[in-house]
C-alpha cells in the first residue's frame, strides 16, 4: 500500500512505524518545497493490548502513589443482575481489571427476578455508601427492568459509565463529565497511536446513545483527537456507502457482524470497528466466534489503520471505565 503523508502528519508515521506489522520502511521521499513524504508499508493495526496497557499502568502508579500516602483505593462497585454468559464475561474482565490496576472493587450480584424496586434500593445503597467512588450496573437487563430508570437513579457523581442524562448534557456542552467508556475508549486509542483527526472527515454508523451519538460529539468537539467533520449515519441513511467512502475514519457501531466491506472504505481510511456479536461457529472451541462490525481481512487491505476484534476496543472501554473510576475518586476525594 502507498500512503502519502502531508508534512502535519508525518511525525505520527514515524513516531508508530515500529508498529506495523511488517516493520521495516520500504521507501520514503522527499519531493520539493512540498516535503510530502510516501511510506510503501502494511497497515496499522490499532492493538487494544497496547493501549490498554498504557493506560492501565498510568493509573496503577496513580494508584500505588495514594497507597504510599496513606490514602484509599479507587473502589468500583458493579452490579450483575442474573447470569447472562456475555454479561458474566464482561464484569468479570471489568473486575479483573480493577485488581491488576491496584483498584478495590465490589461485584453485587442479583437473581434475574429482582423486582425494578429492590434494584434501585441497591443502586441507592451504593449512592450513599462513602467507600464507593463508581458504580455500574451491567446492561442488557430482564424485561421487567426499565435500563432508563436505573441510569436516572445512579448519582451522576458515581455514573463511571457516563451514561446519566446529567453527564450526557455536560458532554454536549463541553463540559468536564464522565465520558461513556467506549467512545472514552477510543479516543484514548487515537490518542495514543498519534492518528491525526483534525480537519478529517469521520463517519459514524450508529446513533446509540452508549456510542454513536458521544461519538460524534467527541470527534467533532475542540479536543487534541478530535475536531472532525462528522457524519453519523443509521439505518434511514439512503446513500450509506457513498457516505462511507468519504470517511477518512470510519467508526461502526452497529452490531452487525461483517456489515462494512472494503467497497465501501476508501484507500488509507482509518477503521475502528466497535461491533462485538457472538457469531455460531462448530469449528470453533467455544462454539461461536467473536465478529466485529467490518469485514476485517478485506477491510485491513485498504485501511492505514484498524482496530481488530477482539482485541481492540472492547479492551479500550475498560480503559475508560477505570480512568473515570479515577476520575470519580479524585473529585470525590479533593472536592
Amino acid at each position: 500500500m502507498l500512503i502519502r503523508v502531508l508534512p502535519e502528519d508525518h511525525g505520527y508515521f514515524l513516531r508508530n512505524i515500529k508498529l506495523f506489522h511488517h516493520k521495516n520502511l520500504l521507501f520514503w521521499d522527499l519531493k520539493g518545497s512540498a516535503a510530502v513524504f510516501e511510506y510503501f508499508c502494511a497497515m496499522l493495526v490499532l492493538d487494544g493490548k497496547i493501549a490498554a496497557a498504557a493506560v492501565k499502568e498510568s493509573l496503577k502508579t496513580k494508584t500505588a502513589a495514594l497507597g504510599a500516602n496513606g490514602k484509599r483505593k479507587p473502589h468500583l462497585a458493579a452490579i450483575l443482575v442474573g447470569n447472562n454468559g456475555a454479561s458474566e464475561t464482561y464484569v468479570a474482565s471489568k473486575v479483573k481489571n480493577c485488581e491488576e490496576t491496584g483498584f478495590a472493587s465490589t461485584l453485587v450480584r442479583l437473581d434475574e427476578n429482582i423486582s425494578e424496586t429492590d434494584l434501585l434500593q441497591t443502586i441507592t445503597r451504593l449512592n450513599e455508601d462513602p467507600s464507593v467512588d463508581g458504580i455500574l450496573v451491567q446492561l442488557p437487563l430482564p424485561k421487567q427492568i426499565s435500563e432508563q430508570k436505573v441510569i436516572e437513579t445512579i448519582d451522576p457523581t458515581k455514573d463511571v459509565d457516563g451514561f446519566h442524562p446529567v453527564n450526557v448534557g455536560k458532554l454536549v456542552q463541553g463540559l468536564s463529565t464522565f465520558i461513556p467508556a467506549t467512545p472514552y475508549g477510543i479516543m484514548l486509542m487515537l490518542e495514543h497511536f498519534a492518528i491525526p483527526t483534525k480537519g478529517k472527515h469521520a463517519v459514524v454508523i450508529g446513533r446509540s446513545n452508549i456510542v454513536g451519538r458521544p461519538m460524534s460529539i467527541l470527534l467533532s468537539s475542540n479536543l487534541k483527537q478530535g475536531n472532525c467533520t462528522v457524519t453519523i449515519c443509521h439505518s434511514h441513511t439512503p446513500n450509506l456507502k457513498e457516505l462511507c467512502l468519504q470517511g477518512d475514519i470510519i467508526v461502526a457501531a452497529l452490531g452487525r457482524p461483517g456489515f462494512v466491506t472494503a467497497d465501501m472504505v476508501k484507500e488509507g481510511a482509518v477503521i475502528i470497528d466497535v461491533g462485538i456479536t457472538r457469531v455460531e461457529d462448530s469449528t470453533a472451541k467455544k462454539g461461536f466466534r467473536i465478529k466485529g462490525d467490518v469485514a476485517y481481512d478485506e477491510v485491513a487491505q485498504k485501511a492505514a489503520a484498524i482496530t481488530p476484534v477482539p482485541g481492540g476496543v472492547g479492551l479500550m472501554t475498560i480503559a475508560g471505565l477505570l480512568k473515570n473510576t479515577m476520575q470519580a475518586y479524585e473529585q470525590r476525594v479533593n472536592g
